[in-house]
């Protein structure tokens, strides 16, 4: 199995556009558009009835105080962890695109109650909802497609995996307020094959790719 993108080249950097944040006129950092990009696949193995797919940042930083501190940047080799930017599942067997923009187009305080996406398919909460949790403009459940807005003080360059699992059942058994953790969980032992594609970003002037 294959997957691939129009909206950006494998290993390359992610336009502006498929981002959550992204650098301002005046020097700063700001909110962009936000739309999900482009995925396509194919080579799915006999006996697919779902796919599940997963975006997953594992470049951000563990030091959560030193995180748009300024006079402050974060090392490159400091320990990092994962960041879920995306998890659906019981994505149809048939489905072989998803198009940009299709299932985000914006930012939206709180998150997405009802976040766009394939007929049948299922959007579960993005780490935006946990990062956000203490802020009361911005507070809620984050579902579905929410793009890179890495630390603009962060020398690291971060990478965004876009995961698509192929799956033997047609549908995961999830709660409603899934993770990536669950889908991981309730898809053990049903996976046929898994694809991926990644894109980079950054929003630290020196950094580049």
């Amino acid at each position: 199995m294959r997957i691939r993108s129009d909206s950006f080249e494998h290993g390359q950097r992610l336009p502006a556009q498929f981002a959550a944040g992204q650098a301002s006129p005046d020097g700063g950092v700001g909110f962009a558009l936000n739309r999900n990009p482009h995925l396509a696949w194919d080579g799915v193995p006999a006996g697919t009835r779902s796919f599940a797919l997963l975006c997953i940042d594992p470049d951000v930083p563990t030091v959560a105080e030193m995180v748009g501190q300024p006079g402050v940047e974060i090392p490159a080799d400091q320990p990092r962890t994962d960041f879920i930017h995306w998890a659906m599942a019981d994505l149809p067997a048939d489905l072989r695109e998803i198009p940009a923009g299709s299932c985000s187009d914006g930012v939206v305080p709180h998150g997405k109650p009802a976040p766009a996406g394939p007929a049948g398919s299922r959007q579960g909460l993005n780490d935006y909802t946990g990062w956000f949790a203490a802020d009361a403009a911005m507070a809620g459940d984050w579902r579905g497609y929410d793009g890179p807005f890495p630390p603009p003080n962060d020398l690291r360059l971060h990478r965004y995996f876009f995961r698509l699992f192929a799956l033997d059942v047609a549908t995961l058994e999830l709660p409603d307020r899934f993770t990536a953790a669950d889908v991981l969980r309730a898809m053990q032992g049903h996976v046929l094959a898994e694809a991926l594609v990644y894109a980079t970003y950054s929003l630290h002037p020196g950094v580049k790719g």
